[in-house]
């Protein structure tokens, strides 16, 4: 089952290495972040400390590997990385990096996955905010046979088939069917490349940091005593074994289909570069970085597309973030005058809850007695009620303020609220809050279609101020 709620991690924790294709040494410290701060890595053996998302619109390289830049921010080959923080749903940290590419460790995510682990996973009070895929998006690269797709699901499902044409490798297919065996069964799969790659990576500048202990060298031909000495020599060993066929230096593979479980840790990787967790079927034939990075970019296009369309959707069966209980702990209103029954998403910017409309609600004893219709200013004092509760999620120790519904502009009221309708809020800031004054919009939905809207402004005071 995926988090309901945003995650950090206990306390920062520290990796050390050299950079598969730099070769440079770096050290690397995750630091726990707060609530909405996503994933950023931050060059600390730079002057300016720059920062820099881990975002797809940010990728500037995708040769044997996922580079990302802002200004003078450069982060190389970071998709082991973030493949890492993904199978253990992870959503906030900062990464720490005093050189310009993670270490390699041993080509897997298996080391950052054992850190982390080690400083230990903090739920927090927000909300994921994941991105459904609720029609097809595909991906094609007719030329190199590449076919990415993500199909709608209600969870996170992982399908990856390779095909190299390779007597060694031959066609090979890896799923992950739950996010939760990421660790276990994906983690410690080590990138891979074929022997006739090697010396061309090597004199392109890349692979520097490589040693032949980081990475699966598969190879597909004969290898002659010569090449072996000068590959020894190039990755300073002293000596080079292989079987006719196979991997060199005749490396046990952990997984008969390691290369195809590595390929999905490296997808994985690469599609957090969309900025949020997501629910979908993944299915990808032949893919690589710069496929992956596109893909990525795709699916963020029609995450914009989708947030001008959105309607907020309740699902009973899930938990709530909030429920009835806990609402009362937050919020100083009762009863007759408490309008919010549920919270069931709650971030940084942004809150949705629930108003179960019933007969039994005091107002229709004398509003419209025989025709029964919901108040649309109770309606408005709901919605800014859940909206209260946006406010005071922004804060520390939120039993110790007030919210105040203090302005309204451009109110509409678009259909009649009725006993029986289950009213849907949805409140999101706009901007940020200043000397205590926040603005918002809010929406009300029933059955998905918008009942009454408004811009509203609220004021967090303190208590006894």
């Amino acid at each position: 089952m995926m988090n309901v709620k945003q995650h950090t991690i206990n306390k920062s924790v520290t990796i050390s290495g050299v950079g598969l294709h730099t070769g440079v040494p770096a050290n690397m410290t995750f630091i726990p972040a707060k609530v909405g701060h996503g994933i950023k890595f931050q060059r600390t053996d730079l002057q300016t400390r720059p920062t820099v998302d881990a975002d797809a619109d940010l990728v500037v390289d995708v040769s044997r590997g996922t580079t990302i830049e802002s200004g003078e921010a450069r982060v190389n080959t970071v998709e082991h990385t973030l493949a890492a923080l993904t199978g253990l749903q992870i959503d906030n940290v900062l990464i720490e990096l005093d050189g310009p590419e993670p270490p390699i460790m041993d080509g897997s995510s298996i080391q950052f996955i054992d850190a982390l682990q080690a400083a230990g996973l903090l739920e927090q009070s927000a909300s994921r905010s994941y991105y459904e895929i609720t029609k097809g998006i595909s991906y094609k690269e007719p030329d190199r046979q590449v076919e990415i797709a993500a199909l709608p699901l209600d969870d996170y499902r992982v399908t990856v088939m390779v095909d190299y044409n390779s007597p060694v490798l031959g066609s090979q297919h890896a799923s992950m069917n739950d996010i939760k065996v990421f660790a276990k069964e994906f983690a410690s799969c080590r990138t891979f490349c074929f022997l006739h790659e090697l010396e061309m990576l090597y004199k392109n500048n890349l692979i520097r940091g490589g040693d032949l202990n980081n990475a699966i060298v598969i190879v597909d031909r004969v290898v002659k005593d010569d090449e072996l000495d000068y590959l020894a020599k190039l990755f300073n060993q002293e000596k080079i074994e292989v079987q006719s066929e196979g991997i060199l230096n005749n490396l046990k593979l952990r997984y008969t289909n390691e290369p195809a479980r590595h390929k999905l840790l490296d997808l994985v990787g690469d599609l957090t570069l969309v900025g949020k967790p997501l629910k979908t079927q993944i299915l990808a034939a032949r893919p690589g970085h710069a496929a992956n990075v596109a893909f990525a970019r795709k699916i963020k296009e029609q995450m914009r597309k989708s947030a001008k369309e959105y309607i907020p959707y309740y699902d009973p069966k899930k938990p709530s973030i909030l429920d009835v209980k806990q609402i009362e702990q937050v919020m100083p209103h009762r009863y007759p005058f408490r309008l919010v029954d549920r919270i069931f998403h709650l971030d940084e910017t942004s809150v949705e809850g629930v108003k179960n409309v019933t007969i039994n609600e005091p107002f229709f004893q004398g509003h419209f007695p025989g025709n029964p219709v919901m108040p649309g200013v109770l309606q408005i004092e709901a919605m800014a009620q859940t909206g209260g509760i946006l406010l005071l999620n922004t804060v520390e120790n939120p039993e110790d303020y007030w919210t105040y519904f203090v302005g309204i502009e451009q109110c509409r009221f678009r259909k009649m609220v009725v006993p029986g309708d289950t009213l849907v809020f949805r409140c999101e800031l706009v901007g940020e809050i200043r000397r205590g004054i926040a603005k918002m919009i809010g929406k009300a939905y029933v059955d998905g279609q918008l009942v009454c809207e408004a811009n509203m402004m609220a004021s967090l005071v303190k208590r006894n101020s």
